[in-house]
Formats: structure tokens, sequence, C-alpha cells
């Protein structure tokens, strides 16, 4: 139990004195009930049952010492009724509103130990939970209306499926340490957040239509049985209806009390909780000591009946038509019922004129053999007349003699509609594992604390339908609220000493189910709420400072509420069994994952399990569902599936170790081996891509469109790996490259790509490329086509490595067989929010590389920002083609492909090498030419004159140490003139090499050196030669090769400028690099010119294969 502690500030070296110990020993002994105990330290444990603490095992003094070695095994009575005393069928985690205060007002902090063993803890709540509303008032119904065997069908089903769910749940629940969260902690932490929030939130609305149900049988027993004469609405024409909303209006009175006390202080309900539990034994106990009686001395319970037709005995007290006063024949109030008045030659009803008044015994008794009457069922449609299985004269029957005071049915029955009744009554098989943290030993006491509950109401339940089959009367037992018994509950008739011991138990067995249905409900939505998983539940996961979900109950009425105001308890108990079987069938599923898996951390206790029994478990729950409403069974998975959908798009990212990211790996590891066996076929290609990023300096994205028009390209569909390369190392720029894959996984969540992300580290870009390139991926999960950008700037970059690297990259997509995309002026590119309208995607085929070209604006077209974009097919005729039937053939090859385009043919026609065409290609020759012969860089220059200079300035010293100079030496005259002028050549050789002259600032440092005479010599004639050299450059004329490709490249942009300059997108067939890689620099030009003047271009370059096909 809690034990209050009394906080007293002492100030140091303050002693203490005996009265002060005296005081805290007293505050040491004070116990608050009512509190659940989860504290840090386990103790161990005595008694499967009971928990006692070391001061209840304490003798008191020398007047129990006879007893106390015994005192582990035999604890002490008065230990044994204050732990009863104290017992509560709260789950845990509940703070009651008012702090314990001395009088002195010092607060006393609880300090909660762990004390429960497996009877209090977990066998007594579970007895209590599954023990209810549906034993007492609807029992007795199923039976009559089922049948004995179809009842125990009905049961044996019912039962084995919590069976199995609780062996299921006892390997999860010893599975490690269970902390305080009960159910929903295992099951969300073995599923995964995704079906971890949806069965939360399932069992969460199955608690509180539970709430609904158990107020519902409160205020039927109260208005049926109780206090039949307190109803609002009183019409006999259409008692139904009127009953209904008398339970409305009562139900959401007792629903705003019941809600009042909750709030104002669960200590009450807490306080109740033993009491709860009493009426439920008690009335249990009533049920078998009736039966026992019946074989005895059957109870004196007639019910009467006209012909086979069972009478409401509420308005009539003598079952006889006439009766004999005084030698003179009167009529009773059951003649006046039937006829038109008290008179002997009134007319009256032909079936009550042509039938004879009889009454049977409600209770023949155990052994009266009215069992074989009662084995099958007797199933009809509504206001079908409750009649005996005996012969009567039959009449024609009018909607008056319905109204008339039979008994009938007020709802169709049938088979599926008696299990989703029934299920409710199987329910609260969780209610252990929900006070987990306060269980000294959970790992122990739910496993054997569960499945004893269930074992003990399994029995009890099979045994009452065949007892109640075998002692009441077949109509009597189809008599749902006893009518044909002055309004006594079927179920009160059998009890013994009375039926009021029934009656009383069941109202406060129902009223404490309903307080605790509200106190559970809002703390297990509370934690659904702090778990972040639901963010549009987050303001249900504050409370006040005492921890009371105020928010959080305040919505749970609300939901409770709405299932009053159905208004009958028959329509609310298959909702809230499909709330159930969900949650049940979800426990079955992660107990089987995580067995088939065979996680390595799957390792419980709890040895007597097998995954076959969670699958059967399983199959049963879903099964169940159907069977009890195929409708509500739809709504509850559609609303399940709503709320995984939703925690999977919008719920906060969480990693609990799931079976569910397990049962993912496997799937993914043998897709992969599956995917390897074979190549894609053609009809299901598709591209996969792998996008090449480039960083700035602070490591940021540098074209985030790049990211968008990926996630246009594939609209969530395939393989996408994003990747980028740091320079350097990777001991020395881990840390880098960490930040690198935050800052492109930010960009790609806002650009909305969903793929992989990866960044390198390479000693060089080129190389971490072509790395990338050639490995990434995984088994058949490799990317076929690579998306990069147009180096913008490449003529202004000193660096010549930028173009260099874009060359290498086409070159090694095209020797490893996969297709390249190259997007110029990306940044230009739609966001993923812009809406293109009255556009056109143009695809220039210039050749057939595998039908890519085709593909590409097919897929675009599927994303919203391309949608409305037409297509436009050009293709290039030259002076040999016929244009017409090439359009013809091309206009047949789109039809065949499926894909609706404009198709065009565009002539061009052999024309002279204009001079423009010269020019272009002669200045790209001569630039070319000149970087040819500036074979330096102007980093390798300055090393080099470093190293000139410090070979200079050595030699001299050494000469100036051996030697003084002397007339007879031979001075190099004009020492310091040389050294100018080696300054001079420095810095001629560092200048730019486009030509353009750097000022020097004032403060721009010269490099100082002392060169000797012959090497200042040579270097001079270096540049006198090298000065013809550079001269020749302009004197030099183009290769005819370089002047045709410069040609095909501006006749080709002219054509294209002239009809795609305005479309939204133009694709182009990408040309392959030359072989020779001299002409690298001049592949760029010829790109560059291709491609001058239009917008957006996407260069287009096959892998080798085809990518489309005209066949199904």
């Amino acid at each position: 139990m809690p034990t209050n502690f009394t906080v007293v500030p002492v100030e140091d070296g303050q002693s203490s004195s005996p009265d002060s110990d005296g005081k805290h020993s007293g505050g040491e002994d004070e116990e608050k009930p009512g509190l659940y105990s989860a504290g840090d330290e386990t103790p161990g444990e005595d008694s499967p049952f009971l928990t006692i603490s070391d001061h209840e095992r304490s003798c008191d003094g020398n007047n129990m010492a006879l007893f106390e070695e015994e005192m582990d095994s035999t604890p002490m009575v008065s230990a044994l009724l204050n732990k009863l005393a104290n017992y509560t069928n709260l789950t845990q985690g509940v703070v009651d509103h008012e702090k314990a205060e001395s009088e002195d007002g010092v607060k006393r902090v609880t300090i909660k130990g762990p004390q429960m063993g497996t009877f209090i803890g977990v066998y007594l709540p579970c007895m209590q939970n599954i023990l209810g509303v549906i034993l007492f008032l609807r029992l007795t119904w199923i039976v009559g209306t089922a049948g004995i065997l179809g009842s125990f069908a009905i049961v044996f089903m019912c039962c084995a499926c919590t069976l199995l769910t609780a062996i299921s749940m006892s390997a999860i629940a010893t599975n490690g340490v269970v902390p305080a969260g009960g159910s929903y902690y295992m099951i969300s932490r073995a599923l995964g957040p995704e079906f971890g929030g949806a069965v939360g939130l399932c069992l969460y609305l199955g608690t509180t239509f539970a709430g609904s149900m158990y107020i519902l049988g409160t205020m039927e027993i109260l208005l049926m049985y109780i206090v039949p004469n307190g109803a609002l609405f009183a019409d006999k024409m259409d008692e139904p209806a009127s009953r209904q909303n008398n339970m409305r209006v009562y139900g959401t009175c007792c629903l705003a009390l019941m809600a009042l006390m909750v709030f104002v202080g669960v200590k009450y309900v807490n306080k109740l909780a033993l009491v709860f539990l009493s009426c439920v034994i008690l009335s249990i106990m009533a049920i078998y000591a009736g039966v026992i009686r019946t074989m005895i001395d059957p109870p004196e319970f007639q019910v009467c009946l006209l012909g086979n037709r069972t009478l409401k005995n509420l308005d009539f007290d003598k079952c006889m038509k006439t009766e004999v006063i005084d030698n003179s024949t009167h009529t009773t109030k059951l003649w006046e019922l039937f006829c038109d008045g008290p008179y002997l030659n009134a007319s009256c009803d032909p079936y009550f004129t042509f039938n004879n008044v009889t009454e049977i015994k409600a209770i023949p008794g155990l052994l009266s053999g009215v069992i074989s009457e009662n084995l099958w069922g007797d199933y009809g449609p509504s206001e079908r007349l409750i009649e005996k299985n005996q012969s009567s004269e039959a009449t024609q029957e009018t909607f008056e003699d319905i109204k008339k005071p039979y008994v009938f049915s007020d709802i169709a029955t049938y088979f599926t509609l008696m299990v989703g009744i029934y299920f409710p009554s199987v329910t609260g098989i969780l209610a252990g594992s929900n006070r987990s943290g306060d269980l000294r030993d959970a790992q122990r006491s739910i496993p054997i604390g569960t499945i004893l509950a269930i074992v003990t109401t399994s029995i009890i339940y099979m045994s009452c339908v065949v007892l109640f089959g075998a002692c009441i009367e077949g109509v009597v037992l189809r008599d749902k609220f006893g009518y044909s018994l002055k309004r006594t509950p079927v179920i009160g008739t059998l009890a013994w000493p009375s039926p009021w011991v029934l009656v009383i138990g069941s109202f406060f067995s129902c009223c404490g189910a309903g307080l605790q249905s509200l106190t559970s409900a809002p703390r297990l939505l509370q934690a659904v709420a702090r778990d972040g998983i639901v963010p549009f539940l987050q303001v249900f996961g504050h409370s006040k400072s005492n921890g009371e979900p105020t928010w959080a109950l305040l919505l749970t009425a609300g939901i409770c509420e709405v299932g009053i105001l159905i208004g009958s308890l028959d329509f609310v108990a298959p909702v809230l069994s499909m709330f159930f079987l969900m949650c049940y069938l979800f426990v079955n599923l992660a107990c089987a994952v995580q067995t088939v898996l065979r996680t390595p951390n799957w390792r419980p206790r709890f040895k007597f399990y097998h995954w076959s029994l969670s699958f059967l478990g399983m199959s049963l729950c879903l099964s169940l569902m159907f069977v009890s409403s195929w409708f509500y069974a739809l709504v509850g998975m559609l609303i399940a599936g709503c709320i995984y959908k939703y925690i999977e798009y919008r719920g906060a990212e969480k990693e609990w170790g799931d079976g569910i990211r397990g049962l993912s790996l496997n799937a993914a590891r043998y897709a992969l081996i599956k995917l390897e066996e074979a190549p894609p076929h053609t009809k299901n290609w598709r591209p996969q891509m792998l996008v090449l990023l480039t960083l700035d300096s602070d490591l940021v994205v540098k074209h985030p469109r790049l990211l968008s028009f990926t996630s246009q390209l594939k609209v969530g569909k395939g393989l996408t790996i994003v990747c980028s390369v740091l320079q350097g190392t990777f001991m020395t720029r881990s840390a880098d490259a960490k930040r690198s894959e935050e800052n492109v996984k930010k960009s790609m969540a806002a650009e909305k790509t969903k793929g992989f992300c990866h960044v390198v580290v390479c000693s060089n870009l080129r190389d971490g490329f072509s790395n990338l390139i050639q490995s990434a991926g995984l088994g058949g999960m490799k990317h076929n086509t690579v998306l990069m950008a147009w180096p913008s700037n490449w003529r202004q970059a000193e660096d010549s490595s930028s173009w260099k690297n874009f060359i290498e990259t086409v070159r090694e997509t095209t020797a490893a067989h996969q297709a390249l995309l190259v997007a110029k002026n990306i940044d230009r590119f739609p966001s993923n929010t812009e809406r293109l309208v009255e556009g056109t995607i143009d695809v220039w085929w210039i050749v057939h590389d595998g039908g890519l070209l085709m593909l590409l604006p097919f897929l675009l077209r599927q994303h919203k920002v391309w949608k409305k974009c037409k297509m436009r097919i050009f293709t290039v005729a030259h002076l040999d083609d016929n244009s017409i039937q090439m359009k013809k053939d091309l206009h047949m090859f789109m039809y065949q492909l499926r894909l609706d385009a404009e198709v065009e043919v565009v002539e061009m026609h052999a024309s002279d090498i204009s001079a423009f065409t010269y020019e272009k290609t002669l200045v790209m020759e001569q630039r070319s030419q000149m970087l040819k012969q500036m074979q330096l860089s102007k980093t390798e220059r300055e090393r080099e004159i470093q190293s000139i200079t410090d070979e200079s300035r050595s030699s001299i010293r050494r000469k100036n140490r051996m030697r003084e100079p002397t007339p007879n030496t031979l001075e190099v005259p004009g020492m310091a003139a040389i050294e100018n002028e080696a300054q001079m050549f420095h810095e001629r050789n560092t200048k730019p090499h486009d030509g353009h002259q750097e000022k020097h600032s004032p403060t721009s440092d010269h490099i100082h050196m002392t060169w000797t005479k012959e090497k200042f010599i040579s270097e001079r004639n270096r540049h006198r030669e090298a000065s013809p050299g550079i001269r020749d450059i302009f004197n030099m004329k183009p290769n005819q090769s370089n002047v045709r490709r410069m040609h095909t490249a501006v006749k080709l942009n002219e054509v294209v400028v002239n009809k795609s300059q305005g479309a939204h997108l133009v694709l182009l067939n990408m040309p392959g690099p030359p072989k020779n890689k001299d002409g690298d620099e001049n592949y760029m030009e010829f790109l560059e010119v291709l491609i001058e003047g239009l917008d957006r271009v996407l260069l287009v370059r096959g892998g080798g294969r085809e990518v489309i096909t005209i066949y199904s």
C-alpha cells in the first residue's frame, strides 16, 4: 500500500528528538487507501495471491511470536482485511484531486511501492470486469432465444477467443519489464506507432462505449425493476420507443453525475471498489444457491398463458377469466383486457374466447426435464409473440391483437445478433495488464491472474447457460424484461433468498463498471496523446497540476453520451464488441509477428504460447467481428485504417523496436532477393532515380528544385536515392557528412521527395560520384537513371574540374547502361505548389534511345503540377525522308503506345554552313587551344617560382660564405634589376587566363626573390619561345568535324527555339561525349549552343534498353 510521509524541513546540525522520531514513525504508519503503488523497488514475492509489506509482517511485540515463523506463508488476519479494504479496480496513474495534508498544513508525499499480488492485482479486477451487465440482464434471454446448444456455442467461441488472446498477451507481458501503460503500452511497442495509435484509440472507444452500456444497464434495472413508476414517458401503444426515451433522459443524468464524481475525486470511486466487487460475488452466489434450491423446493413463480401465448402479468392479479364469489360468477380484470366490458355477455377477442387460461411454473426446477425443451433456438422477427410449444386454437391476428397484453419480442432475433450482444460479457481481460505498474511481479501475475480469471468466468458462463436452460421455462427465458413475472428479472426469480438480492447487486455492479470506464478511458486517451503519435490529440494529453485529465474526461463524456442516445443496450453492445475484438486481434497479431520473425529481443518468460495459437485467436477475432455485425466490422476497420494512415502521414516518427518494422525488414529482404533473380521486364520499367546534388559552402542543397522535379517525376513511386559528395577524408569530415545528410533530408521533406539520402566523403568529387553511380542501391533495388543539374557557370569557373566531372559522369552512366537526365535552369522549374495551365511539354525525338523521351512526359503528367499540360512530339525529317509518311507512322506509334500527344514532323534540309557557324567554331577552338598552352594553373606556377627562389637564395648564401668578393671576382651586374624583371615574369605568369588585368592594391604582397643569371636567362628565353605559339592561335583554321557539329547544333537550336520557345518544358536527346577526351571542352560548347535560348530544358540520354512497349 502507498505510505504517506510527512515532509518536515530540518536545519543543519539539528538533532532529532524523541518527539520528532515519534512523529515521523507515526507518519510512516499512516496509510492512504485507494491509490495504486508504483515504485522503483520490487521486493520478493511471498505469495501469488497477497503481497504483505514488511510492516504488515512484523509482530506486535511478543503477542504473535508463536506464529512469526509462518508469517511469510500465512499472513495475519488484520493484514488480509486491510488489503481487502484497500482493494481498488481503478487503472494505474489515477491521481486524486485532493492533496493529503496534516492538521498543521504540511503536505504529505505519497511514496508508492508495488505491493499487489496476483489475486488482488489481476484476478479480482478481471473477474469484476468480465462478470457484469450482460450476465444479469441478457444471458437468460440469449439462452431462451438461441437455445442451450446455440448459447453454449456462442459462449465457447467468445471464451476461446479471449483465452487465446490472454495467452498472446501473457507472452507479450512477460517479454521484459512492462512499465506503466498496460495493454496499450504492450501493443503499441510491439506493433509500432501506427498500429499502436490505431489500437489505442480503438481500445479507448471500446472502453467509452462500455461506459455507455453499463449506464444503460443501470437505468434499465432502475426503471424496469426498482422504480417502474419513475418513467417520464409512458406509451403502451409504443412501449419500445417510450422505454428508449426514458433511458436517454435518465442515462444522460446518470452520466452527468458519474462524470462529476470522477472529476471531483476518484478516491470516492476507489472507496466503493470493494462494494461493487462484493455485489458481483454475492449475486453469483445467490444464482448458484437458487439453482440448488430448485432441486428441493422450486420457487412459486407462475406464468399466465392464454392458449400458448404468454401474458403480461401487470394489469391483472388473477390468471383466470372468471371467478366464483358467493356462488356467483364474476369476471376478472383479465376479462376486461380482452372484452368490451366486465359483463359475461360482452363481446370478447376471438382468441380469448376459444382458448383457455392456464398457469405454469416459471421455474420447474433442475430435475423437471425442461432442459429438453430448451435445447434448440427460437428466433423470430420483431414484435413476435412469445408462445409455448403447445397446441392452441388459431385465429386470424390483427394489429390490435398484437397490442393486447401479450409478451412479444422487441427486436428481430438471429444468431449473429446474439454473438454481438453477448461478446461484451467476456471483455475485461486487459484489466490486469492495465495495472502492470502496480504489480509486484507483473511478469508472473499477469499470465496467472488473467488466465485463471478467464477460466473461472468461462466455467461460470457455461454452467449458467446449462443451468438456466435446465431450470427455467422457455417462454420465461425469452421474456427479456420479465413482464410475465410482474417486472421481475428472470434471473432474479432463480436467485436465493430473494430476487432483490440480484436486483440490488446487479444495480451496484453496473454502477461500479460505469464509473470505472469513465475513470480509465480518459487516462487511456491521455496516454495516447502524450505519446505524441496523433498530433490532433495533443490537447488531451494536458492535465491539471494534480494529473487529472480534464479535457480527456470531457471528450469521454461526450462520446459516452452518443452511446446513451442510442437508447438500447442491445444496440450499443455490438458497437463496443467491434472495438474490443479489433484490439484483441492486434494483440494476437503482435504475438504472432514477434514469434514468426524470431526477433532477438523476443524472449518471453511465459512459455505456453505458439504462433499457431496467436493466428487462431486472430482469425477467431476477425470471424466474430463479421459474424456479429459485418456493417460495424467494416466501420471499425475503416476507423482503424484512417487512424493508421493519419499517423503514417502526419504523426510523429517513433522508433519503438516494433515487430512490424521487423516484418518490413524480412519482407524487404525477400523482395530484394526475388528482384535480383532477373532484370525487370519492359512493362515494369520505371525510372529508379539517383539524384546527384551539389552543396554550397554551408552544406545546404544548392538546387532544391531538383528534388521537386524528382517528386513530380516519381509521384511517390519507385526508388529515389539522393546523394552528394564532400571532398576530403571521412575522418576529418564525418561531422560535416552527418550535418549534410540532415540538411538534405530536410530539403527532401520540404519538397515532398520520398526516398533515401546518402552523403559520402571522398578525396575528389569525380571519384565520389563515380562510386555512387557504381554502388548506390541494394540488390535488385538499384537505380537505372541518374538526374543532375547542368553546370551553368562552367565557362567562368577558374577550375575546369566542374565541366570535366560532368563529362566523366556522362561517360560513366553510359558505360553502366544507365539513363541520364540533365536539367538546365533547374531553379526555374516549377515547385510542387505551382499549377501549370494551358502549356505544353515538347519532346524533340531526334534519335531513338529506348523510348525514354516518350515515357517521361507521361510520368510528369501524372503529377498535379503538369497534369493540364499537353504533350507534343517533334521529330526531324531530312531531305531523303517522306515527312508525310513519317507523321502517319508517328501517329500510329503514339496510338499503339496509348499516349495522347500532338505529332509534328520538322523538315531540316541541307544548307551551307553559315559564317556565324564558322566563326563560332573558330572562337571555340581558339579558346580551347589557348587553355591547353597554359598548362600550369596559377597555384602550380607560384609553387614552381617559389622553389626556384629558394634554390637561388641558398646557392648565393653558400657562395658568400665561401669567399669574399675581390677585384678579380666576376660579379653579376644589375642583380636588383634581374630580380625586378623576374618579379615581372612572375606577375605575368600568375595573371588570370581570360586576359583581364588584376589591379594590385596598395597592400598586395609581391614575391621577392633572388635569381641566378642562368635561371633568369632561361626563363626569358622560354617566354620568347612561347610568344610565337600564342600568335599562331589567331592564325589557325577550325577543324571541319567541329564545324559540322557546330552547324548541327546551331540549326537544331534554331528549329527548337522557333517551335518550343514558349513550352513549359523541352525534352531533347542528349548527344554523347566524344571518344577522344581532347574534345571535351568542345562538347560542352556544342551542348551550350544546342540548348541556348530555352527556359527549361531536360537533356535525356537513354540507358541502352527499351523502356516502353506497345504490348499489353
